[in-house]
């Protein structure tokens, strides 16, 4: 009978306790975490080398970072080579070749690496001081091998490639250069002249300009002592002399009088990627620091944002939209965006315009708040698991002059901030009416409706303002057609040509795919095989009206919109079917391609299926095809085989594979005999 009792009594106490809790309302939140982490002790070298020791006896390990503090440089005609130094040093000392220290390195367990204002070591604290002579050979004794340059060079060259029709990379070019300018070390950009320019000689002399102890940090985390520690950088950087260090001073960036639309016309593109951005003045050291990253939170920093409930959550235009408030010591950025269908573009820009004005205006609401601090609050909370975090916290405390306890206190003060403060700080930050608005998509479809926010400014794939090409008025589609044909050879033989087969070869990641295709133009059919070590990877074929693709031992027929995009592919010269075909053609004035004038060429089927073409003005040759299906296909090296001329070069680029893929035509007949195996 007791127990009922107390059962009967439990029971009322744990109701009478869950009626006191009101389920409509938002939790406040807790009090912030009291953050605690080994505190840096330090000292300094009489070579000015600065030291931080941050003791951490959790795990036998210990990190040491190297950071340089200079002013930002304006490399010029040698743009790229700042990216090449830490490279360089790793790739062999005159002590050791490349491979001998990649294997001792290996061997200790241990990770060693370097940039141009860094060089960062780690390892178990009984292979440390190993490791710092490896660390120390990097940093007094590099050797700059020419074949590492060489290779460095081949390397970033075909990124670049890529890279010039990437539509985040070009959206990236044209923001920085547009925000920053060319004559800022923020706009500009490595080409392949910039990279040619770069010669072992500019990075010794980078190397033996900066890589100086009064100029540097060294942070030390982990199982080791100030006294340990003392001892150790003594012995292997006391001797590193101090020298002269540059400065430089560039002018602050302003953000635009009023809202400036810039477009790359990116024909292919079948998304847009957009980012609206200007520059601002904001770092660790600012009074809205803390601000900042609050309101960046509630404008576009995760799945409950304003900016991701609107375009996706809402419109449906993307699969996400994001927006930040950079913080750096020379010059931040604000930046929102997203990628977006092309259809919906402009209506994408003017509900992000939107959200800003909003924020600006009537600021975040308390519960947005409580969602951003607690967010924040966990990712820093998180970040210091990591040991190069605590190194960062002690270096940047030095860098900015920060008080010493502002990563002690990072999360009271944040936590501390009041809705006003917040929204005060929004009206200081945010400015909608002084927009850069970066859209990278297909101009065609996008253009006017982007006319209707303002005047439409274009710029090329590298960020530079469009030239306008004056064309020729009387120039039309069917006479560029008819000067590509003449280019070739002429019409007539062109036409003459029935069947071909032709045999090329690329190279991927180191494997080498073989290409089979078979023409058959009288019976409307063709096929495809791609080989790859001398087994089929995949086989289109198209005949009898129907297409199909077969891979992996799976076979898909095409639809007929994909049949019907498929043949614009399927003849030797498609350019003499277009009228047979019902294809309709609009001259879209003279664009530059690879340096070169080139006529715009819009093909659409009746299907409404499009793809681009270019033609040069000056030789009428084909030097580019654009579509969304397949991606940008260049074409070069034009050969005269049985009296016409045909590509025996051509390049893809396509988001379906991880880089460009350069096909060489090693063989190709015209008219030959065509079986029925030929086509299966």
């Amino acid at each position: 009978m007791k127990n009922i009792f107390k059962y009967f009594f439990f029971l009322i106490f744990i109701t009478s306790g869950i009626a006191q809790v009101d389920r409509t309302v938002i939790p406040g939140p807790g009090p912030a975490p009291e953050i605690k982490f080994g505190k840096a002790e330090s000292f300094t070298l009489k070579n000015g080398l600065k030291v931080f020791v941050i003791q951490n006896n959790k795990l036998p390990r210990v990190s040491y970072t190297l950071i340089l503090e200079r002013d930002p440089i304006l490399e010029g005609d040698k743009a790229g080579m700042l990216g090449f130094v830490g490279e360089m040093m790793t790739a062999g000392t005159k002590t050791r070749t490349s491979d001998q220290f990649n294997e001792e390195v290996d061997f200790l367990g241990a990770n060693i690496s370097a940039s141009s204002t860094s060089i960062y070591a780690s390892t178990l604290v009984r292979n440390q001081e190993r490791v710092l002579e490896l660390m120390a050979d990097v940093l007094f004794n590099p050797l700059f091998p020419e074949e590492e340059l060489a290779k460095l060079k081949t390397q970033t060259k075909s990124g670049l490639a890529f890279a010039k029709d990437d539509p985040n990379s070009i959206s990236g070019y044209l923001s920085s250069k547009l925000v920053f300018g060319t004559d800022h070390p923020y706009g500009e950009f490595e080409t392949e002249s910039t990279v040619d320019n770069i010669t072992v000689e500019d990075i010794k002399k980078y190397y033996q300009t900066y890589f100086k102890p009064n100029i540097a940090y060294l942070a030390i985390v982990g199982d080791v002592n100030l006294g340990e520690a003392e001892k150790l950088v003594n012995k292997y950087f006391a001797k590193w002399e101090r020298g002269d260090i540059p400065n430089f001073k560039y002018p602050m960036p302003e953000a635009p009088l009023k809202n400036t639309i810039a477009m790359v016309d990116r024909s292919s593109s079948q998304q847009s990627v957009i980012n609206i951005t200007y520059p601002l003045e904001n770092s660790l050291a600012s009074q809205d620091y803390l601000s900042s990253r609050l309101v960046g939170f509630v404008l576009g920093g995760g799945a409950s944002s304003r900016l991701f409930m609107n375009l996706r959550e809402d419109k449906k235009f993307t699969y996400g939209a994001n927006a930040d408030i950079g913080a750096d010591r020379l010059v931040a950025t604000f930046s929102a965006g997203a990628s977006v269908r092309g259809s919906a573009t402009d209506s994408a820009v003017n509900e992000i315009i939107y959200e800003i004005r909003n924020l600006r205006d009537k600021g975040v609401t308390p519960e947005e708040l409580a969602t951003a601090k607690a967010n924040l609050s966990g990712s820093f909370a998180r970040s210091l698991e990591n040991p190069a975090t605590i190194a960062n916290f002690a270096i940047n405390m030095q860098r900015y002059n920060l008080p010493e306890d502002f990563y002690l206190t990072y999360l009271q003060r944040l936590n501390a901030l009041s809705v006003e403060e917040v929204n005060a700080a929004a009206k200081r930050l945010l400015k909608p009416d002084n927009l850069y608005i970066t859209v990278v998509g297909n101009g065609a479809e996008i253009e006017k409706g982007l006319m209707a926010l303002g005047e439409v400014k274009r710029f090329t794939n590298m960020g530079d303002p469009e030239k306008q090409i004056v064309m020729d008025t009387e120039m039309t589609p069917e006479k560029v057609i008819e000067n590509y044909l003449s280019a070739i050879g002429g019409a007539n033989k062109a036409k003459a040509i029935k069947t071909s087969k032709m045999e090329s070869v690329a190279e991927i990641q180191g494997m080498k795919l073989n290409f089979v295709a078979v023409y058959d133009e009288a019976n409307g059919a063709f096929a495809q095989k791609v080989m790859m070590m001398g087994n089929v990877a995949s086989n289109t074929v198209i005949k009898d009206g129907k297409g199909s693709v077969t891979a992996m031992g799976q076979s898909t027929e095409l639809t007929d919109e994909q049949f019907e995009a498929a043949k614009m592919s399927m003849f030797i010269f498609p350019e003499l079917h277009y009228e047979e075909l019902g294809y309709s053609m609009v001259l879209e004035g003279i664009k530059d391609v690879e340096g070169e004038n080139a006529y715009k060429v819009i093909i659409s089927n009746p299907t409404g299926s499009k793809q681009i073409n270019y033609y040069s003005v000056e030789t009428g040759l084909k030097t580019k095809t654009e579509s969304a299906e397949a991606g940008d296909m260049f074409y070069s090296d034009y050969q005269e085989v049985e009296g016409v001329k045909f590509p025996m070069m051509m390049l893809l680029k396509s988001p379906m594979i991880p880089m460009p893929l350069e096909t060489k035509v090693e063989k190709i007949e015209f008219n030959v005999s065509i079986s029925e195996d030929d086509m299966k």
